[in-house]
């Protein structure tokens, strides 16, 4: 467990940094201070250094050991604002999306641009995070709107880095966006059966 933990403590450190470094470019700078306080309580850390692999995340792989479910991000997300699913609810049946606030949406960019290249440097590219979001996003509840930001401000990123994520730039493209209610109602029937097995190398 001590080497688990002192590694999972440098990779927390050095994504944590990344965060803040690209938030600088974006202009929530002060906001990103807070990035991910929460991972240093025990009850994040402590399962995550457990799970700790050094490639990807201990969530996933808490998910992999553990039926799916992972306790560390059920702490996590519900107490970090800028991951969509503090937004989500659940009412009658149905998942309600609320709109992610514009400081929010930033920080959840800047924290997926960082963890791509935090645990795969070698292979980072412009385009990494952007292909990685919108393999997955199909399955994200997320609001629309929010969805569409978040894509647009990773394309900007892939052609035009940092300075493409200016904050006069993504709060003009921000509020164009608003058009919907800003909680968006995901009808989502009650199934039941087997989870798609996941794998080493997602």
């Amino acid at each position: 467990m001590k080497g688990h933990a002192f590694s999972h403590l440098r990779v927390i450190l050095r994504h944590r940094h990344g965060v803040i470094r690209n938030a600088m470019g974006m202009g929530i700078f002060f906001h990103s201070l807070r990035h991910d306080l929460s991972k240093f309580s025990p009850k994040e850390f402590l399962p995550s250094a457990r799970y700790y692999v050094g490639n990807h995340s201990p969530v996933y792989e808490e998910r992999l050991r553990n039926d799916y479910f992972s306790y560390a991000c059920q702490h996590h997300t519900k107490r970090n604002p800028h991951h969509w699913e503090y937004w989500t609810d659940f009412f009658r049946g149905r998942v309600l999306a609320r709109r992610m606030p514009w400081k929010y949406a930033m920080e959840y960019v800047a924290d997926m641009l960082s963890a791509s290249r935090t645990y795969d440097p070698e292979h980072f590219l412009p385009e990494t995070t952007l292909l990685y979001f919108e393999a997955r996003a199909p399955h994200y509840f997320i609001h629309p709107e929010t969805k569409e930001f978040i894509s647009w401000c990773l394309a900007r990123y892939r052609d035009l880095g940092l300075k493409g994520l200016r904050k006069k730039d993504t709060r003009m493209k921000y509020e164009s966006l608003k058009h919907l209610d800003d909680t968006y109602i995901y009808e989502t029937p009650l199934t039941r059966g087997d989870m798609p097995r996941l794998l080493k190398e997602e």
